[in-house]
């Protein structure tokens, strides 16, 4: 006699067919890139199934011929803020706290206080529930008292085989529960006809990854902005990457993404993020960073 599944595979099945039905989606709305030529910009890490580990990060190092740097104490999410320079922005007008944070994260100790707009709140809700949780990744925190002892953070720096960082792992998870929010690949990365280059994000998932491309930009108080407001394809913003029956497809995601990192008047590092689905806010996140 066949004995019945268990609930527990019932259940994994069930999440695959979603995960799947997710990827069809991509697939429909996007349009299919060849990330080995004309779409190497979009080239960035994925994950194996269900749950988002480290694995990615030891396949990303291969990818560069390198090596993964674990434990390093002043590892940073970019290399040097210098790489960003170009017509219109330059390193050396952001404020040297702001440039130690991107160059020196694991330095610095994250607080942070989370607002979600009532309207899309329970739209944030359902797919934390669906994908953040279950995959431990992009899972937006829902109130700020799930994050009221703060977060944690780990940078690994990615190698390439002469030992230069060509990106770095950066993965977050919520201090009073030890559960990972997100895990992502930070780097630079010049975009199709850009005159310089943006930061780079890449989110890996299953057969696939989100990646938002942010161009930088500093005030004239040495505040630093990175935002991805839109555009063309090919252009600063939101993508999400999914491979399905042996081709990778591509598409725009309706999110724009603002971050401003400042010194207030009592020199505290603050950051705010201000994340719309089109033109509404959706969640605004306001950050603390304070050195170790």
């Amino acid at each position: 006699m066949r004995t019945s599944p268990s609930g527990a595979a019932r259940r994994a099945r069930g999440w695959s067919a979603v995960d799947l039905g997710t990827r069809k989606f991509w697939r429909t709305v996007g349009r299919a890139v060849d990330l080995a030529g004309e779409h190497a910009w979009l080239r960035a890490p994925t994950s194996g199934t269900g749950r988002v580990t480290d694995d990615w990060l030891e396949v990303e190092a291969a990818h560069h011929g390198g090596r993964v740097l674990r434990d390093e104490p002043g590892a940073g999410l970019l290399r040097d803020l210098a790489d960003l320079d170009g017509p219109g922005f330059s390193a050396a007008a952001v404020r040297p706290e702001i440039r130690d944070f991107y160059e020196h994260t694991s330095r610095w100790r994250l607080e942070v206080w989370v607002g979600w707009s009532p309207v899309l709140w329970p739209g944030g809700e359902l797919v934390a529930r669906l994908f953040g949780r279950r995959l431990e990744q992009l899972a937006l925190p829902m109130r700020s008292l799930d994050v009221a002892h703060g977060m944690d953070s780990a940078v690994t720096p990615i190698l390439d085989a002469a030992g230069v960082q060509q990106a770095a792992g950066w993965a977050r998870t919520v201090r009073a529960t030890g559960e990972r929010a997100f895990s992502g690949s930070y780097s630079s990365r010049l975009l199709p006809g850009a005159d310089r280059r943006s930061v780079h994000a890449a989110f890996p998932l299953e057969s696939g990854n989100v990646q938002v491309f942010l161009r930088p930009d500093h005030g004239t108080d040495g505040s630093f902005h990175l935002r991805s407001l839109g555009g063309a394809f090919g252009a600063d913003g939101a993508y999400v990457v999914a491979q399905d029956g042996g081709t990778t497809y591509a598409a725009r995601a309706p999110i724009r993404e603002t971050f401003h990192l400042y010194v207030d008047d009592e020199g505290v590092l603050r950051a705010d993020h201000d994340l719309r689905l089109l033109r509404t806010s959706a969640v605004r996140l306001h950050y603390r960073l304070d050195p170790r």
